[in-house]
């Protein structure tokens, strides 16, 4: 039988401000603890969800650039009622937890991890883990070839970004019906398409817990951001459906990455629209 480690999950909503959840789970997606206040179906649900998030975001790491230490570090998925942060607890084991909008992240990133120590002691294997290797289905950029801009619509708007951020790496635009409507210059076709159906799962997957983030009448989905040893991936709404996923190098400016990605939004909805319509913003 396995043991219910919920007890010590209790330190994160206890010490943490604002804190509201925590959830362990497997990579099979059954839960192995809980913090109190969760009805068993919810703590079911979100453990379902986030096991298929840590999956899809491990196999991104590609598109986040080459590296031999793609080791996937961390989930973060940003509501306008809260936060939800996934990280590993070992192979095997994931620990999410739920967060008002003003935590403060370093606090719970840092109780986090702690947990993570002391639950080693509880579980079999290191908490360590890595993001696996592909076969080519999902953004392997080794087995993913092309010409230079082969995705059919180079779009200058997300060049001018990722040109302007050093470290800054691709840009990919997703339509409503989770296809590839462009992506910056030297994205092939088989790349930009791979990742926007992860991406699109990724999305999924992050609106499923919003309830984990908290109750709220009026909540919206923001942005999800997964961080690997070598870079970063950002999710972020284009309206009207639209998504726009990029990447960069771990070292880049992400604070000017992000704020351009969201000033050049509303230039993007001529790209949302069906393939063969005409679309205004």
């Amino acid at each position: 039988m396995t043991t219910d480690l919920s007890w010590m999950l209790e330190d994160i909503v206890q010490n943490v401000p604002k804190a509201r959840h925590a959830v362990l789970l497997s990579a099979d997606g059954l839960p192995r603890g809980a913090t109190d206040g969760m009805a068993q179906q919810d703590v079911r649900t979100i453990s379902a969800a986030m096991a298929g998030m840590q999956s899809l975001s491990r196999a991104t790491s590609h598109f986040a650039g080459p590296g031999e230490d793609r080791q996937w570090n961390q989930t973060i998925i940003e509501f306008s009622h809260g936060w939800i942060f996934l990280i590993g607890a070992g192979q095997g084991a994931y620990l999410a937890a739920a967060a008002a909008p003003d935590v403060d992240m370093q606090q719970i990133s840092f109780r986090m991890h702690r947990l993570v120590a002391r639950l080693g002691n509880n579980l079999t294997s290191p908490p360590r883990v890595t993001a696996e290797p592909t076969d080519g289905r999902v953004g392997d950029a080794r087995t993913h070839g092309g010409p230079v801009g082969s995705t059919g619509i180079p779009i200058t708007d997300l060049d001018e970004v990722v040109g302007k951020v050093e470290g800054a790496r691709h840009a990919v635009l997703l339509g409503s019906d989770g296809l590839p409507r462009g992506a910056t210059t030297g994205m092939s076709q088989d790349l930009a398409d791979t990742i926007s159906a992860a991406m699109t799962g990724i999305h999924a997957y992050s609106r499923a817990t919003s309830q984990f983030a908290g109750v709220h009448q009026e909540a919206q989905w923001r942005q999800t951001v997964i961080e690997f040893q070598h870079g970063w991936i950002f999710l972020i709404s284009a309206g009207r459906g639209a998504f726009l996923a990029a990447a960069a190098e771990h070292d880049a400016d992400i604070e000017e990455f992000t704020t351009r990605l969201h000033e050049v939004v509303p230039r993007l909805g001529v790209y949302t629209a069906p393939r063969g319509e005409a679309s205004r913003t």
